[in-house]
């Protein structure tokens, strides 16, 4: 019987990303490449990369992948699908193709392997994005997860720099995915909570995409391995704003409280806390603002007048706070 998938990677899911102090150390270095197409680049740590191909045409680009976040092989590759096309959705994209990125070590079970593969081809059929190939390594920590090519109009583009005084923070999934999945790992999550999680995981955000483009939406950006705060960090800087979140209105998944009291910390909620906290104003004692998320939700700045009715036709997006002119520092959590 071979081991749980979570028992073979030191971190799951997003959780397993970098640092973003790492990373927003080394990108700064990166010189930026001039090209007039060029509609979206790292410059502002965006969802994806936006390339104008023709004047009302242009594509928009991802790669994501990551370690087992669950145990069940094709819940796992749903999940890791479901997550790399998130990027597009944030943008306000349509997905079209993928390739898959796979470690995988030479001597696993080929089963198993099929699992994955045939949960992220699900998903992958689920949001009409074809598979047309990928790529391959042996190693012995598995990872799994696609480059996602997709389009969008150049007049229709939702980037985390759009976001402006007076808007309504809508958030559309809720948090918790890593502290239940770090209770998975060490064995004490209950079943319940974990199909709770991995329900939520698998779901696209196709329909809250298609919801958010039909109101005058001013910037988006999905909340995965950095967490809740630092992504708001990403919008706040990029749009030049302060970002206000009311605590009490941050949606949670069940047994996340639990799980979080205790001590179910990965080492990504520690490093999301150590590079974001100094960053905010207000109580940020509670773990599971900086909690990484795996296939996370969008966190949506929309004008006041129709963030009513967005939530209203996409009931799971609910208002977490708003939009100030920028402050002494770009978040505050009341």
């Amino acid at each position: 019987m071979p081991d749980r998938l979570t028992a073979r990677s030191k971190a799951g899911g997003c959780a397993s990303k970098l640092s973003p102090k790492i990373v927003d150390q080394v990108l700064a270095r990166i010189p930026r490449q001039i090209d007039e197409n060029v509609l979206v680049g790292f410059d502002t740590a965006d969802d994806a990369g936006v390339y104008r191909i023709a004047p009302g045409l242009a594509l928009v680009q991802t790669i994501d992948f990551f370690t087992p976040v669950v145990d069940d092989p094709f819940s796992f590759g749903a999940i890791a699908a479901a997550n790399a096309l998130s990027d597009v959705y944030a943008m306000g994209g349509r997905p079209l193709s993928s390739l898959s990125v796979l470690c995988w070590p030479a001597q696993g079970d080929i089963d198993e392997l099929e699992c994955i593969l045939q949960g992220g081809a699900a998903v992958m059929k689920e949001a009409g994005c074809v598979i047309l190939g990928g790529h391959s390594v042996n190693d012995p920590e598995i990872k799994f997860g696609y480059a996602v090519t997709g389009t969008i109009s150049p007049e229709r583009i939702l980037t985390n720099a759009g976001a402006r005084p007076g808007d309504v923070l809508l958030f559309t999934k809720r948090i918790g995915t890593g502290v239940i999945t770090t209770a998975l790992k060490r064995g004490t999550a209950r079943e319940e909570h974990v199909a709770a999680a991995v329900e939520q995981m698998r779901t696209l955000n196709n329909a809250a995409c298609e919801a958010m483009l039909r109101f005058d939406t001013h910037g988006c950006t999905d909340v995965t391995g950095f967490g809740l705060l630092g992504h708001a960090r990403e919008m706040a800087l990029a749009s030049n704003v302060t970002l206000e979140i009311e605590h009490a209105a941050i949606p949670l998944l069940p047994g996340a409280r639990e799980y979080a009291l205790a001590g179910a910390i990965s080492g990504g909620l520690v490093n999301n806390r150590e590079f974001v906290c100094s960053c905010v104003e207000g109580d940020v004692s509670d773990d599971l603002l900086f909690d990484p998320q795996t296939s996370g939700g969008l966190l949506i700045a929309i004008a006041e007048s129709d963030a009513v009715a967005l939530a209203r036709d996409y009931p799971p997006a609910v208002p977490i706070g708003r939009v100030l002119a920028r402050g002494a520092k770009p978040l505050r959590v009341i």
